[in-house]
Parts: structure tokens; C-alpha cells; sequence
């Protein structure tokens, strides 16, 4: 009979381990008895709880996305002006655990599977328009809309960007780099109409 209060330990544990196992082998063609394995459960337990592979990585790209969310609204929370705002989303985005290899191999294997699953697709274009938005309020008070619209795509095609740079792992960008990077394209986009960069 399993332990009372175990289910959220192992569905983390699983969550956890299929991270692991995608970053490791930068694709989806792990199966649920290696993704089991690493999280030191049965393949049969993982299917109880999650019914299929589908659903875990499903699940994973969620926790990766609700992980990030809690991210920026305590930094966005802890700062005080627009300018600082938008620093604040740019570093989210560069947190270490977010910016890990094999975070970012997931991530990449994710942006792939995407082209498969829609349930998949429609969580990378949720994660998109987050990122897009959060740039954006911060920005229309830096500079005008159409400005502001402009210099949020580039900065977040800039993040993904660095991301698949990442990825390469024969050219890796630290994420102080990347950070530095995305910020002097903002201050240089700012200054070029008129804004108010840092």
C-alpha cells in the first residue's frame, strides 16, 4: 500500500527526472522506464500517476513555466522602477536553474516536440506571450507603443536566441553574458528613440 502524502514527493520526483533524462539526452526518445529509473521509481508508478509520457513532459514544461512565473513576480515585485522592471525579466530568464544545460537541452527538445504536439505548442506560445507581455509593460513606459512593441520582440528573440546558443555546446554564453547581451541591446534600442535606458 503506498505511503500517505507520497504522491506530490514522487510526481515531483518524476517531473524532476524527466528534465534530467530529456536534458541528458537532448530529445524526447527517453522512455518512461529510464525517466523512472532516474527518479528511483517503478515505470509502472509513473504510469499511475501520469498515464503516459505525453502527460509527464506535458506536466514538466508546466512546472517549468510556473517556476518561472514565481520568479518574475518577486523580482518584479522587488523593483521599483519600469527600468528595473524590465532588468528584473531579463535576469529571471537567466536564473541558473533556468539556464542549466540540460534545462536548456529540455527546452530545446521541447520547441521541437512542439511541432507534434499542440497541447505542447500551446504551452510555448502561453510562455511567449508571458515573456512578451512582461517586457511590454515596462517598456510603454520607457517609450512609445510602437517602440515599446519592437524592442520587446527583439529583446525576447535576443533570450531565445541565447538560449539555442546555449545549447551548442561547443559555444556556450554564461549567463552574465547573456544578461549583459540582452540589456545592451535594450539600452541601445532606448536610446536610439528617445527612451530611457539604465
Amino acid at each position: 500500500m503506498p505511503k500517505v502524502g507520497m504522491e506530490p514527493v514522487r510526481r515531483k520526483a518524476l517531473v524532476d527526472a524527466t528534465l534530467r533524462a530529456v536534458g541528458d539526452h537532448g530529445s524526447l526518445t527517453v522512455t518512461m522506464s529510464e525517466i523512472a529509473r532516474h527518479a528511483g521509481v517503478s515505470a509502472a508508478l509513473a504510469h499511475h500517476y501520469f498515464g503516459s509520457k505525453e502527460q509527464l513532459v506535458i506536466e514538466t514544461i508546466r512546472s517549468l513555466l510556473r517556476q518561472l512565473r514565481a520568479d518574475a513576480v518577486a523580482a518584479l515585485k522587488a523593483a521599483a522602477t519600469p527600468r528595473e522592471r524590465l532588468s528584473a525579466v531579463i535576469r529571471v530568464n537567466f536564473q541558473a536553474h533556468q539556464f542549466a544545460p540540460e534545462t536548456v537541452a529540455a527546452w530545446l527538445a521541447f520547441y521541437s516536440e512542439a511541432q507534434r504536439s499542440e497541447e505542447v505548442r500551446r504551452l510555448l506560445v502561453v510562455y511567449a506571450r508571458r515573456l512578451n507581455s512582461n517586457l511590454l509593460a515596462s517598456l510603454k513606459q520607457l517609450c512609445p507603443a510602437t517602440t515599446a512593441s519592437d524592442i520587446a520582440d527583439g529583446a525576447a528573440a535576443m533570450i531565445d536566441g541565447l538560449y539555442l546558443r546555449q545549447g551548442l555546446k561547443s559555444a556556450p554564453v554564461s549567463i552574465e553574458s547573456s544578461i549583459a547581451l540582452t540589456e545592451g541591446y535594450v539600452n541601445a534600442q532606448l536610446q536610439a528613440f528617445g527612451g530611457k535606458p539604465a
